[in-house]
């Protein structure tokens, strides 16, 4: 079991790329009305690559 998880840290700044989305390796983000949103958060396996990926850093992973 992951020790981590994807939590959305400045929701208002998301632009609705959707990078974070195809980057997540298990399909934990959607975009709903043109914004992130984690809708399989049991899913994540807290790989950061979202955070990592997104460019205007919207996602943090952190200790559960």
């Amino acid at each position: 079991m992951p020790n981590k998880k994807v939590e959305i840290d400045a929701p208002d700044w998301c632009k609705g790329c959707g990078i974070c989305i195809y980057r997540c390796p298990v399909d934990v983000l959607e975009l709903k009305e043109g914004k992130i949103a984690i809708t399989k958060p049991d899913n994540c396996i807290g790989c950061e690559m979202c955070e990592l990926i997104c460019p205007d850093f919207v996602l943090k992973v952190v200790e559960k």
